[in-house]
Order: structure tokens, then sequence, then C-alpha cells
């Protein structure tokens, strides 16, 4: 696929006066990004005044700068016509609910079959925006919401918005425990220091910042509304766990596979202690049939990069999820039926 070009004529702004070419430009032009920017430059594809430049060249203000734009095409992920469940979708943006299962990027084990062959199989310009426009990731087995932009300008205004907080992200998780109530949770992050593949909250880590409210109280389960201040790997997996609420079905941080107390039929299968126990063994079932994190980001808002208006896009719950709770719903009005709250196992 051959570069597209795009050709910008500016000219600086007395105030720019002094500023280094690279900096002036890049307030000019927001929409790249000054790395960008910087590679224009080196390649020869910015002049001023018909000459080449230096991105450490100081600007005097008022001078003509001609930027000669080139988007290379990125032809090392193959093109691959895979189903996309497209929420949302226009010039600049396309919103997809990801299905869990679906490993986002190709990397070690996985180079093909990925959401970024779909996206490029859903259209062959993302070759010329960064990882095929996508802004943000989900693990493998997280099911929900992610944003992917269509152009390179619209790319670099996403991507600095998320670095700036103002992308909203907000999951729903069913964990283990029964909290009395909601939590900010502020640890930093990082790579586990003797499993590499994992991360841990330790000294040293970045940033992270999770805040979580109960959005239903279950029997030995809650579910969370997760929201993300922060964007670190598997940070509301590791965020939760650290907290003593690990996500069920987590096969990294959730520890062993549980399964809940109060399944032994009692004498009488249909007293109200027999129905109990009958919806405690239907859970249990579930449990041990759920293959997964119970993690889904179900609500994203965003500015949109070209309208600037305020976007909000909601992502139904998959169908394994909703089996998940309504099994847990049952599990819990059976108990309370039965007048007593069975210890969760």
């Amino acid at each position: 696929m051959a570069a597209e070009f795009r050709t910008h004529v500016l000219e600086v702004p007395g105030e720019a006066a002094g500023q280094r070419l690279d900096q002036a430009l890049a307030a000019a032009l927001p929409q790249y990004s000054r790395a960008r920017l910087q590679r224009w430059i080196r390649i020869g594809a910015v002049q001023r005044s018909g000459n080449a430049v230096r991105a450490r060249d100081r600007v005097r203000g008022g001078e003509q700068i001609v930027i000669r734009a080139q988007f290379e095409a990125d032809e090392t992920v193959r093109p691959e016509s895979l189903p996309l469940r497209v929420i949302y979708e226009d010039d600049e943006l396309l919103v997809l609910d990801k299905p869990a299962g679906l490993v986002v990027h190709p990397g070690a084990g996985n180079h093909a079959h990925t959401l970024q062959n779909a996206l490029l199989g859903h259209d062959g310009a993302l070759a010329r925006v960064p990882r095929a426009g996508l802004v943000h990731r989900l693990d493998k087995d997280t099911s929900g919401l992610l944003v992917v932009a269509r152009t390179p300008e619209a790319h670099t205004l996403l991507v600095a918005a998320l670095a700036q907080r103002r992308v909203g992200r907000e999951y729903l998780a069913l964990v283990w425990g029964t909290p009395v109530g909601g939590g900010r949770i502020d640890e930093p992050i990082g790579r586990n220091r003797q499993q590499r593949t994992r991360m841990a909250v330790r000294s040293g880590g970045r940033e992270a910042v999770t805040h979580y409210r109960i959005e239903e109280r279950l029997r030995a389960h809650v579910l969370l509304r997760v929201q993300l201040q922060t964007g670190r790997t598997h940070q509301i997996r590791v965020h939760l766990a650290h907290v003593g609420l690990p996500i069920v079905g987590d096969p990294v941080y959730g520890g062993r596979r549980r399964l809940v107390a109060g399944a032994d039929t009692p004498d009488c299968e249909r007293s109200a202690a027999g129905r109990a126990a009958a919806a405690a063994q239907a859970l249990n079932a579930a449990l041990q049939g759920f293959h997964r994190q119970a993690l889904h980001a179900q609500w994203l808002r965003l500015v949109h990069p070209r309208t600037g208006r305020e976007c909000r896009f909601e992502a139904p719950l998959p169908d394994d999820f909703e089996v998940l709770l309504a099994a847990m719903r049952r599990d819990r009005d059976a108990g309370i039926r039965d007048g007593r709250r069975v210890r969760a196992g």
C-alpha cells in the first residue's frame, strides 16, 4: 500500500519566536505527535522558505512553514476477515465491543486472528494509523468496549486524551468477598520480580489508581462498578486481588478455584433449605463452567476528536457473564427465602 501525503502550510505566530521548531509545530498542529513531527523534519518533509530545517532550529515568528505529511502503511500485520461487533462508526472513530477470548495485538503465540488483524480486514486504510488505530487495549479474556481511531490525527488526539485522563472507562467485575462499601486503591504497579509475565503491587512501580463501588450484593460475591483513573497492565485485576477482592475466574490473580458452601442437599429436598442447597449447587456448576475473569468494560466516555462533543457508549453484558450473574442472584435469593445466610466457602 502506497504512502499517503497531506500538505500543511502555516505561518508561525509571533508569540512562538525563540521556540524550537518542533515545539512550535507541535503547538500549531496538535493532531500530530511531536515524535511524528520530528521524524518528518528528519526526512526533509518540513521546509522553511524552501530550505530544509532541523528540529532544534529556533523560529523567528511570521515565517512560513510547509509540511508534506507522510503516512506509511504498516504491512507487518496481515488483514483478516473476522467478525467485529461495531457499537459506533464514523469517519474518525470506531467503537467496538470486544468478545472475551480475542487477543488485541499480535504477539508471541498469537501472530494471527487478533483484533488488529480484524481491523485491517474491516478498513485497509487503518494500516496507515499506528497499531491499526487502537488507542488502548483489553486483556484477552476481558470483554467490552474499545475505541479505534480511523485517522492519524484522531489517534494522536485520543492517545493524548487518554494520557491526560480525559477518557472515562468503567467496568463491571464479579468478585469474591463481601466488602462493606466501595473504595479507592492507590498502589503502584510494576512487573512481578519473580514472574515477568505477571504484574504486582510493588514499590518502584508506576502510579496506579482504581475506584470501585458496589453495584449489587450477592451471597459470597459482589458485583462492582470499577473506574480507572490510570491504565496500567492488568490494573483492575491486580488491585482488586491486592485488597482481597479477587475477580471470579481470574486464572492469574484469582488464586485457587473456589466454590460456594451450602450445596449439601438436606434430607428434605423440597424444603426451603433444600431449595437453597439446589441453588448453591447450580451456582457451583456455573462457576466451574466459567473459564475467564468476570470483567467487562461496559461504559466508555470520550470527547470526539473532530466535533468536540462528549460521546458515551455502553456495551451489554455478554451471555456467559449474564448466566453466571443470574446463578449468583438465584443463590442469594434462595438463601434469603430460607431466612438464613449460608456462609460462603
